[in-house]
């Protein structure tokens, strides 16, 4: 069946912009037209379907869902969208280079076995990382202060890993 020719209207006329919150996440920009009280974590899992970010607690104890915000350790459960504005977000799965190679943190939890269980180790990564950002050569106090929880009990691996890594981006490695 043939169909007639459309010709298109003479004028078209474009919808503003909808209004929202504006954040990069991961080096890309992002606009949340939604709920601006709802939490990071659920923006991040069943908006935009990046689940490294894990669901723990729901009470800021155990930081399965630490991100960086600004560079800056976060709790994603704790933090509603309305307060991301303009900020830059990191989840685990943009730690990695832009090449796609791991991060050094990613790496040194593969050479110590720091994984197990694996349900707390992005939010672990995370952690780490902002630790790294401030102390870059952090004493055994400094990663022992970091309050996530890992129900497995790989701390000693985790605490072997982030010296690793911090020897790694130091370039002593």
């Amino acid at each position: 069946m043939l169909q007639a020719k459309q010709t298109p209207p003479e004028s078209i006329t474009p919808e503003a912009p909808r209004k929202g919150i504006d954040l990069t996440l991961n080096g890309e920009h992002f606009r949340h037209t939604g709920d601006p009280k709802m939490t990071l974590l659920w923006y991040l899992r069943d908006v935009l379907h990046l689940t490294g970010t894990k669901y723990g607690c729901d009470s800021d104890q155990c930081g399965a869902c630490t991100v960086m915000i600004d560079g800056k350790r976060a709790l994603a459960c704790e933090t509603p969208m309305a307060k991301l504005a303009g900020s830059e977000v990191t989840t685990v799965e943009g730690l990695a280079g832009e090449n796609g190679g791991l991060h050094p943190l990613q790496q040194a939890w593969i050479d110590e076995d720091a994984i197990l269980c694996g349900y707390c180790q992005p939010g672990q990564l995370m952690a780490a990382a902002a630790l790294l950002k401030i102390k870059p050569n952090p004493s055994d106090a400094d990663i022992e202060s970091l309050p996530n929880i890992c129900r497995c009990g790989s701390y000693v691996r985790v605490r072997r890993a982030i010296k690793r890594a911090a020897k790694a981006m130091q370039g002593d490695a």
